[in-house]
């Protein structure tokens, strides 16, 4: 014979399961009113709204463990996230680890106040609220203009006219930007002279919302100076990166023996500590990937010109020495009628 239910482990279980819901919608009430104010790229969104999510579900529950359960309703808050907020793979990627690093925060501060009063809230709610104002404000942001470069050995490649060709970018072999980062794919443009514009199309964007379609991405750059071995792109326009930094400019400086890219871009998302370093680690693969990109595409443009030398030089010979013989030619005629 089975055992009857436990009444008081079913309340348990449906206060549980009301807690988590209600957290869970919370958390979509904070994201509608943060999107609302524009506020969706700041350390309120970042760390905010994770918090909600484990403060409701620890103090209104009282369960056993809070930290192992606010890590739960996190994971079911971001499994949820794509398919109702619209959100890419790749957002939730890189906000998952914040994610879970708030929640186990904010459990391991609740069972420290279980155990020892509310004292320590007074230590470690400032700093919490700290976390969650950068970049709800300008007094409350650190700098966000940042360059990051990549220099790569030229091998004498010809650099310069890799540069003033129409782009033509391999494979992405950086297994960061290979995460779900957009990839290029076609080009058109060229020339090096202040002006001249270069239009690259990227892999569509494709969210987790439900019914949601890709989305073209491209990025047009417009060379804004040009000098002995340096040449400046300005990013005119950008729907690839938009959602996650500002690129600004692009400068391409090369020798005989280097080739070093440069972007400059300004960092929009908070909060700093977390987003900051990769941000920069990602901005640095993608200079690595262009450095290449041309230093090879410049090594095909000298093999190809050599080649041309070359033909030319043999044609130049050929000529020379058809030239000789029509001469050798004449002689003997004109010696044989002389006889």
């Amino acid at each position: 014979m089975s055992a009857e239910p436990d009444p008081r482990h079913q309340r348990r279980s449906r206060r549980l399961l009301a807690v988590v819901l209600a957290a869970l919608f919370a958390a979509l009430l904070a994201y509608r009113v943060l999107h609302a104010g524009h506020l969706e790229q700041t350390a309120v969104f970042y760390v905010g709204i994770p918090a909600v999510i484990a403060i409701t579900v620890a103090l209104a529950a009282r369960p056993k463990s809070a930290i192992g359960l606010t890590m739960a309703v996190v994971t079911v808050g971001l499994a949820l996230s794509g398919p109702l907020l619209g959100e890419g793979i790749v957002c939730l990627v890189f906000a998952a680890p914040l994610f879970y690093l708030v929640a186990l925060i904010v459990g391991v501060i609740i069972e420290l106040a279980r155990g020892k009063g509310a004292g320590t809230n007074l230590v470690v709610a400032p700093l919490l609220l700290a976390l969650i104002s950068e970049g709800a404000t300008g007094a409350t942001s650190l700098p966000r203009e940042n360059v990051v470069s990549a220099t790569r050995p030229t091998g004498g490649a010809d650099v310069e006219a890799a540069l003033a060709a129409v782009p033509v970018f391999p494979r992405v072999e950086s297994a960061f930007l290979r995460l779900g980062f957009p990839r290029p794919l076609t080009s058109e443009g060229e020339g090096l002279q202040v002006g001249a514009t270069r239009r690259i199309s990227f892999t569509p964007r494709r969210s987790l919302g439900i019914g949601a379609t890709p989305e073209p991405r491209s990025m047009t750059l417009r060379v804004k100076e040009r000098g002995p071995g340096v040449v400046v792109f300005d990013v005119v326009a950008d729907t690839t990166l938009a959602r996650w930094l500002e690129l600004e400019e692009a400068r391409f400086t090369w020798t005989r023996s280097d080739l070093t890219v440069s972007l400059r871009y300004r960092r929009t998302f908070d909060p700093a500590w977390y987003f900051g370093p990769l941000q920069t680690y990602g901005l640095g693969e993608a200079a690595g990937y262009l450095a290449e990109t041309f230093t090879r595409a410049g090594t095909s443009a000298r093999a190809g010109t050599s080649a041309r030398a070359g033909t030319s030089a043999r044609a130049g010979t050929s000529a020379r020495a058809g030239t000789s013989a029509r001469a050798g030619t004449s002689v003997r005629a004109a010696g044989t009628f002389a006889r």
